[in-house]
């Protein structure tokens, strides 16, 4: 038998020997040895395995050992014992039939329509580096204060807080988001209403899986967040790209009649990526419009947090009572995105009527992050964490603005009043996909504006720049690069970066 599975190697001649690694028990060697003989053809199907006795002799190990082994083969079913002896069983790989080996073909995988629906995106080291949009000054969180709210959380809490908790969330979390939407984006709930989720993400997936069914229609903004893309793919929902413009999402005259939807979503106060606000006129008019096709807005309150000019935007939830809006928020932003904590706001008599439904759709969990987060919020260092963060993006904004207005046409800059991003648009003979790779070649990471659109067009080519986490005195060195790539794409010589200083590139 050694020579069909091989000598044991002895823990004890290893460790004499000066040997590395210790190697596995001796029953763990034999048993692996004699299970990938079978698999392999080495012991074929019929044959008989030598006693017990004969075995342990031939190997030098104790009777014991190779009973036990036979015992676990017997368990599993590779082999057979009976009063004739151990016998290998017969299984239906071809190797173990004896048959010799094929090459393996390549698998012909059906798989699900949707799959080839995805476009790939940036690793999320890329999110690591200057320009990039959507990551908050992690540099600037306050640790301290976390860490203080943690403690407190793991202090007060229960061995019960250990387990999976209620699946919409802790109530004293529910209940701290609901009273800081109320008074700081005039969202019209109560703590019942609040489902926690997995970050925004989960949030859209659920309200896709709560309302609707495989083939309604569903529209989003176009250029917008790939990420409701992304849900609406998964719940096999039609999707209609919606035109953006200076006002936000603009509907289409017919598009009620010739495709009314189940959902839409809509990032009305800082819409993502263009940076415009959904007016009032257009709120009403979505509200009205879809309680009478009985459709559901998707809120995606996006950077909503972090206004620069003026008062804040009021979220579309609260701009009329029992309004078919269901609001989606995160902590990503506004904290750090590996919290992963998000949720939605449903109208109170939903609520009440998909808590089952969402009992069995989701799990609890996170539980002490989210006690510290409900009291991160009710002691006030959420609050003063945001009043930092805005200061700090508007002084990073305005020197993005003026770096941006130095090396390109000022009239293309979208943006500004919100957020942690403003946008570039470029004229068609610039690429914007070959600039952003180009970009990030050099280590800065702006997103092609194209990228964001399920319809490409003129108006959709141009560079999504971040400044969240890019300091301001690093803005205008990176767009005086980025302005040299550009001018080599626009077929004119590429310049020094000194010497970009003071030029525009008309766009």
């Amino acid at each position: 038998m050694i020579e069909i599975i091989g000598p044991l190697a002895s823990p004890a001649a290893s460790a004499a020997a000066g040997g590395g690694a210790k190697p596995e028990p001796l029953q763990k060697q034999l048993l692996e040895r004699l299970q990938q003989a079978i698999l392999a053809g080495r012991l074929p199907a019929g044959s008989l395995l030598p006693s017990s006795r004969l075995l342990a002799a031939e190997m030098g190990v104790s009777r014991n050992t190779v009973v036990i082994a036979y015992e676990h083969l017997a368990a599993v079913g590779y082999v057979v014992a009976d009063k004739k002896g151990t016998r290998v069983s017969p299984l239906s790989s071809p190797s173990a039939r004896g048959e010799p080996p094929s090459q393996p073909a390549a698998p012909d995988v059906a798989y699900a329509s949707r799959v080839g629906q995805f476009a790939a995106t940036r690793t999320h080291a890329d999110n690591t580096f200057p320009l990039t949009p959507g990551t908050p000054a992690l540099d600037r969180f306050p640790l301290t204060a976390w860490r203080r709210a943690l403690e407190r959380s793991m202090e007060r809490a229960s061995p019960l807080a250990l387990g999976y908790g209620t699946p919409a969330g802790e109530p004293a979390l529910r209940d701290a988001i609901a009273a800081h939407l109320r008074m700081a984006r005039g969202v019209r709930c109560e703590g019942s209403q609040v489902v926690i989720t997995e970050g925004a993400q989960e949030a859209l997936n659920l309200c896709v899986r709560l309302f609707s069914n495989p083939g309604d229609v569903a529209w989003v903004e176009d250029p917008g967040y790939r990420g409701a893309k992304a849900a609406f793919n998964l719940g096999d929902l039609a999707t209609l790209p919606i035109p953006v413009d200076a006002e936000g999402m603009a509907v289409p005259s017919d598009a009620w009649r010739t495709q009314p939807p189940k959902l839409i979503y809509t990032s009305p106060a800082h819409q993502y990526p263009t940076g415009s606000v959904l007016s009032v006129a257009r709120r009403l008019e979505l509200i009205a419009q879809a309680r009478r096709s009985g459709a559901w807005l998707i809120e995606d309150d996006y950077d909503g947090e972090f206004r620069h000019t003026g008062e804040p935007i009021a979220s579309m939830q609260g701009l009329v009572e029992d309004a078919p809006v269901l609001y989606v928020g995160s902590f990503s932003k506004t904290m750090f995105p590996a919290l992963r904590i998000g949720f939605v706001v449903l109208p109170q008599p939903i609520a009440a009527h998909t808590a089952i439904a969402v009992q069995e759709m989701l799990r609890g969990g996170h539980r002490l992050e989210q006690l510290a987060l409900a009291h991160f919020i009710e002691s006030g260092e959420f609050g003063r964490h945001l009043g930092r963060m805005r200061r700090l993006y508007r002084e990073r904004q305005q020197a993005l603005r003026d770096a941006l207005t130095e090396h390109f046409a000022p009239s293309q800059i979208l943006g500004g009043n919100c957020g942690m991003h403003l946008t570039l648009r470029l004229p068609p003979r610039i690429d914007d996909r070959t600039l952003a790779e180009r970009a990030l070649a050099q280590g800065l990471n702006p997103r092609a504006l194209s990228g964001f659109a399920l319809q490409p067009r003129a108006e959709t080519n141009g560079l999504v720049i971040g400044y969240g986490n890019t300091p301001a005195e690093r803005l205008a060195p990176a767009i005086r690069v980025l302005a040299g790539l550009a001018a080599g794409l626009d077929g004119k010589p590429k310049r020094r970066p000194a010497a970009t200083s003071g030029t525009k590139l008309r766009v």
